[in-house]
């Protein structure tokens, strides 16, 4: 696999020589939605079921092919709590995060205390909300919104600051995203999960969907409960993966058989054997993509590329007197990765992606894209919702300054 990064900045044309959807002329710029699928990884599951001898048979056999199979899906495992910086006990991988998140809601269902308050953001994807909604109407629990201001900046930021006045010593658990799909601004997760951790027994639970494809997760140094994050989005199949700390752990009750005892990992508790073996055993080659030459030089050049695409297009709209960037409107890699939405006053956001999709080869989008609270509620902005375009490193300066141009057509 040839190295994505030359001289400490990303070879672009090396980049996209490893997707094979890029191929076509199609510009996907609903990367938040969904990445394309690294090459490597398709040839990964495809040669798993149908080349000698990794054929796909139950874990755990002790003849030959069995023993592959389970070699090749705790290879994955592996790759999968090494990209995260976890111990493999401590992930599980699943269909989605919102599966994953719904799993965990009914683990914790069965441990946390009749007085329990849940601190829920009201910016996520819903994936990271409903679980926990559930979870209080089903177990009466006191359930408490978090809500960041808009009066000031308008960026509609996390932080401990507006965190800290919600925290009791009932407070069990707290929600949050750590880039939100639709602001695209970063929260300071490990300042928050020091926040929380403030409350004796409080854990901390972070949507981590929308950050996982710009940036590196270490999830020992965020200090967090739990994360979770879908493969899709980072380039990988339609999988995802969960963290639970070794000591959020002794929260949870199994949700697995009864003979499964004692249940020592994260996978055992949650796993509901839903991990599709073949995909699993793609997860390394993904990893390796985005380690070479290693992790924090990939991840490093990605940002500073990102950078650069998401200023071109924030340069763009905020020159404009009729358009308003929802979050934050800085272009600094340290605060926002590149998906930035907006809206047009006096336009109708469907419309104006339709007339883009009607005039040009780019693939952007309309809606709510499942933060429909943040979109109804705090973002106010009616049933289209906004106008959200989404980057990631395989996208071009090039491609987003000609979007730039179909942008600046439509709305003349």
């Amino acid at each position: 696999m040839a190295e994505i990064v030359v001289d400490g900045k990303l070879h672009l044309d090396a980049v996209r020589s490893h997707f094979p959807a890029l191929k076509q002329e199609q510009v996907f710029l609903d990367n938040a939605g969904g990445s394309q699928v690294l090459g490597d990884a398709i040839n990964s599951f495809v040669l798993a079921l149908f080349s000698h001898p990794f054929r796909i048979v139950i874990l755990g056999a002790s003849y030959n092919i069995g023993q592959k199979a389970t070699e090749k899906y705790n290879a994955g495992l592996q790759a999968a709590a090494d990209f995260i910086n976890a111990h493999v006990s401590e992930i599980v991988i699943g269909p989605s995060t919102t599966q994953l998140f719904s799993n965990l809601s009914q683990s914790l269902a069965l441990s946390l205390p009749a007085d329990a308050e849940i601190i829920v953001s009201s910016i996520d994807h819903e994936a990271n909300i409903s679980p926990w909604v559930r979870l209080a109407q089903t177990r009466n629990f006191k359930l408490i919104w978090w809500t960041p201001s808009t009066e000031a900046g308008g960026d509609m930021k996390l932080t401990p600051a507006n965190l800290r006045p919600l925290l009791t010593e009932k407070t069990k658990l707290v929600t949050c995203t750590h880039t939100s799909n639709i602001l695209g601004t970063i929260h300071d997760i490990k300042a928050i999960a020091e926040e929380v951790h403030t409350i004796p027994g409080a854990m901390l639970c972070v949507d981590g969907v929308a950050y996982a494809p710009h940036r590196q997760v270490d999830v020992t140094s965020l200090a967090v409960d739990f994360y979770s994050f879908s493969w899709y989005k980072v380039y990988g199949p339609h999988i995802a993966v969960l963290y639970a700390s070794r000591t959020a752990q002794t929260n949870l009750v199994s949700l697995g058989h009864y003979f499964h005892t004692p249940a020592t990992t994260l996978t055992t508790k949650l796993g509901l054997a839903a991990a599709s073996y073949e995909l699993v055993g793609s997860i390394p080659v993904l990893v390796s993509y985005l380690s070479r030459p290693d992790p924090q030089t990939v991840w490093a050049a990605i940002a500073a590329h990102e950078e650069n695409l998401q200023s071109i297009l924030l340069d763009y709209l905020n020159a404009r007197d009729d358009v308003v960037v929802f979050g934050e409107t800085a272009k600094g890699s340290g605060k926002r990765v590149p998906v930035v939405s907006f809206g047009v006053k006096g336009r109708s956001s469907r419309e104006l992606v339709e007339s883009v999709d009607q005039g040009s080869g780019f693939g952007i989008r309309w809606g709510h894209f499942y933060s429909k609270r943040l979109v109804d509620e705090v973002v106010g902005v009616g049933d289209e919702g906004v106008v959200r375009v989404s980057m990631v490193h395989y996208n071009t300066e090039e491609e987003i300054r000609g979007l730039v141009e179909v942008l600046d057509r439509v709305l003349s």
